[in-house]
């Protein structure tokens, strides 16, 4: 149900179970891991995911779990997160469109992603209430930094879905578009990515985590970058882009 083509140097990855919403089982959930280590394995310098059918991802496919014996920690512990950190940790921008149901582990998916094209009928929120359970897959810590507590636990304890529009508005993703424009601009952001200085697009999304995970203060970042910048000095990325601006032509990157 994981299928990944390359093409472009942009790895493009689809959940591809519409019948289910692309709901993820223990299985696909391997198969998406599978993927991004063969894009990375592969150079790519993008890739893109998104979700076949009707929603992006509806989260868990819990259709055969007896919840009497239901290895929950072994599911999210043991299978999702390893595979959040990859995805962030992808040595690459990457982007992805939200479309339709983007809830559990699919917003968590989201979450991992650089960048989130949102379409207007997108549906975000914490409707696990109905289940008895709670909402996973780093969407506390989302909601809670860009929403607040209080209507973060508005959310939770209604089970409210907010629409595509009102999330971006939030501050939760990167834009917002009419639903049958998404998937082209984020498929345009992939490529234009793609040709672009890659090594200075991982320094950044790599002081990007770091200024978020160890909450530094404003002169630690001004420290880091300086020295990201210094090391960029040492690429040919850095040098070409250099040489381009001062022969006022385009510069050709090579993402090195």
């Amino acid at each position: 149900m994981i299928d990944l083509a390359i093409a472009d140097d942009v790895a493009t990855v689809v959940l591809d179970a519409p019948a289910k919403l692309n709901a993820l089982d223990e299985a696909a959930l391997a198969e998406l891991d599978a993927a991004y280590r063969e894009a990375e394995a592969a150079g790519v310098r993008a890739l893109l995911l998104r979700g076949e059918g009707r929603a992006f991802c509806a989260g868990r496919d819990i259709s055969a779990v007896d919840p009497r014996d239901d290895d929950v920690l072994g599911y999210l512990g043991g299978r999702v997160t390893p595979l959040l950190q990859r995805m962030s940790r992808f040595p690459a921008p990457t982007f992805a469109v939200a479309h339709g149901a983007c809830l559990g582990v699919g917003l968590g998916l989201l979450i991992a992603t650089d960048v989130v094209y949102v379409a207007e009928s997108a549906k975000i929120g914490s409707p696990f209430a109905a289940l008895g359970a709670t909402l996973d897959s780093g969407g506390h810590a989302l909601f809670l930094d860009r929403l607040g507590p209080h209507k973060t636990l508005d959310l939770i304890y209604t089970g409210r879905l907010m629409s595509g529009t009102e999330a971006v508005r939030s501050g939760l993703f990167s834009q917002v578009l009419p639903d049958d424009e998404v998937r082209v601009a984020a498929t345009a952001a992939a490529g234009k990515a793609a040709h672009g200085a890659t090594a200075a697009f991982r320094a950044s999304k790599e002081l990007v985590a770091r200024i978020r995970d160890e909450r530094l203060t404003l002169w630690e970042s001004i420290d880091v970058e300086n020295a990201a910048q210094a090391a960029l000095c040492d690429t040919e990325d850095y040098r070409e882009g250099f040489a381009a601006f001062q022969e006022k032509r385009r510069p050709e990157f090579r993402g090195r």
